[in-house]
């Protein structure tokens, strides 16, 4: 019986100062795969010098449909989808290869250890559980701008596919710099807005309640540019909806 593989799959677009690190880690599997969205600096050069696979599509319509080109790309067994601002450690390396090499039929999701501003958040609880690994006969196609959701094929809502979670955490650079938080404020509030808003007392519950404010001023700012991306989701609903879209190109 033949081995399982594994296919790693990146989006990118100018991400020259990040993907050299984040293909390094995600070296060990059978096939690393990116798709480009219309770079304008070097990461498509390093990618290929890092022994990427690389596609080029600059024709931005949306997270959803670069996302199905990597699928379409795809050569293994089971695919599983990196973020360029995100780093595979030796632990959550060593589990994906063992679920891989287990053959098994679900989904997983995994888990975040966020880093903002050059400072790893130590203490925030992150929550957020992200589907990322698929058998590859199973993932049919991803639909939506921002926040993307995986379709499978056939899955049946009376038994659904299993959902499980990697415990071991992905690095994850979420911001980088306060000038790039706030570009990315922008970009994801008209995007977000158009779909749903959610504010409320966000900004409580990820500074107190999920420990933020244990992690210092880059916690707080962590904090505060996600509460701040919710508010003016419903700023922009209220006054900007003629602007809205669904198209914004990845930052």
């Amino acid at each position: 019986m033949a081995v399982p593989t594994l296919t790693i799959a990146v989006l990118t677009k100018n991400e020259a100062h990040r993907i050299e690190a984040c293909l390094a880690s995600a070296a060990f599997a059978d096939q690393v795969l990116v798709v480009d969205s219309g770079s304008t600096d070097n990461t498509v050069a390093l990618s290929r010098q890092a022994g990427a696979e690389v596609f080029e599509y600059p024709d931005w319509q949306g997270f959803a449909v670069q996302r199905n080109r990597l699928i379409e790309h795809a050569k293994c067994d089971y695919i599983f989808f990196l973020d360029a601002d995100e780093l595979i450690t030796p632990a959550f390396q060593k589990e994906l290869q063992a679920i891989v090499q287990s053959n098994a039929h679900a989904v997983w999701q995994i888990q975040w250890r966020m880093v903002a501003y050059g400072h790893e958040l130590k203490y925030y609880i992150s929550r957020s559980k992200v589907e990322r690994l698929f058998r590859r006969d199973m993932l049919k196609a991803y639909v939506g701008a921002v926040h993307e959701q995986a379709i499978l094929h056939n899955e049946n809502p009376a038994s659904p596919v299993p959902r499980k979670v990697i415990s071991a955490k992905l690095l994850h650079h979420s911001r980088e710099t306060v000038r790039g938080s706030l570009e990315k404020l922008t970009q994801y509030v008209m995007l977000g807005a158009s779909k749903r808003a959610q504010a409320g007392k966000l900004f409580v519950r990820l500074y107190v309640f999920r420990l933020g404010f244990l992690c210092g001023g880059a916690g707080f700012l962590y904090c505060l540019f996600v509460a701040l991306e919710a508010f003016f989701r419903y700023a922009a609903l209220h006054y900007d909806k003629e602007h809205l879209t669904n198209n914004v190109g990845r930052a």
